[in-house]
């Protein structure tokens, strides 16, 4: 609460007027950086089209999205997105599954030299990690990031890459084992930029979060996996009051069809924490200053 707040509230209670509850107080997403937003065209079905989720995210006062998609590199839609929507930061970046070679520097290379510099977000393997698919009991393919106790030669060549343009090497869905073992050999690389997504989902320990933290990382909390009842918002308000919202963004991680538009679950999100008792200025460094910071824009 700042300090003009404070008094306003002061004011209130002493004229006995009655004060607005979490619920009630409107909720302001100007500044808010959505870090995880899906869209269409895609090979899995969305509600919105990256042109549609730009015009609705700009209308709702957000200063920026990024364009995640699991098969293709979304750095060359965010430009396209941003010459029809005026007045929103749209990035994207490149998850190194199967569909873009698995662990393959050149995709890197080639987001990176694309018109616009829009693509600023690698991530490792999502839906073709090692992690998931073994977890999900599948016989498909996946895509290793670590062999023999150590990271994998070609990705040791992708975080070089991400170190000398001073990208977001976000880390999919890798397990949490595997993140605590290629955090300090990418950050002996040079990488600055570190994001552990949808850190719940992938099952990491409160003894794992705490470290992940204690290595100066960010770890994402999203949203989908609350509206989904996978986690609930009393698991994440823990470990904010626990770990510091320093070392969280949240995100919507919407745009499957279906769902509401990735503002309304913001929105939602930012609702909810303020219920569990996540102050305003915590929720102003996950949901402003974090993703801001990675993304270079402050």
């Amino acid at each position: 609460m700042t300090r003009d707040t404070y008094f306003v509230s002061l004011l209130l209670f002493a004229v006995g007027a009655p004060l607005a509850t979490a619920q009630e107080r409107p909720v302001s997403l100007t500044g808010v950086i959505d870090f995880h937003a899906h869209a269409g065209p895609d090979s899995r079905p969305r509600s919105l089209n990256d042109i549609e989720a730009a015009r609705l995210a700009m209308q709702a006062g957000l200063r920026g999205i990024v364009l995640k998609n699991h098969f293709t590199m979304t750095a060359d839609r965010a430009e396209l997105a941003m010459a029809q929507v005026a007045g929103l930061e749209i990035f994207g970046g490149v998850a190194l599954n199967r569909a873009v070679g698995g662990i393959n520097p050149e995709a890197v290379r080639q987001m990176v030299a694309f018109d616009g510099g829009r693509g600023r977000v690698v991530w490792l393997p999502t839906f073709d990690s090692e992690f998931y698919v073994t977890r999900a009991a599948g016989a498909e393919s996946f895509v290793r990031v670590v062999q023999d106790g150590a990271p994998v030669p070609a990705l040791l060549e992708v975080f070089g890459l991400v170190a000398e343009r001073d990208l977001v090497l976000a880390m999919g869905h890798s397990s949490p084992e595997e993140v605590l073992l290629l955090i300090p050999a990418a950050k002996r690389m040079g990488v600055r930029h570190i994001l552990v997504t949808h850190v719940f989902g992938q099952d990491a320990t409160p003894d794992q979060m705490r470290r992940m933290a204690s290595l100066g990382v960010v770890m994402e909390l999203d949203w989908l996996a609350v509206y989904s009842g996978n986690v609930s918002i009393a698991d994440y308000a823990g470990a904010i009051r626990t770990l510091g919202a320093e070392h969280f963004l949240i995100s919507s991680d919407f745009g499957q069809a279906g769902n509401p538009d990735h503002a309304t679950g913001l929105t939602a999100f930012i609702r909810a924490l303020r219920e569990a008792g996540v102050s305003d200025a915590e929720i102003d460094l996950m949901a402003r200053l974090n993703p801001a910071r990675l993304l270079g824009l402050d």
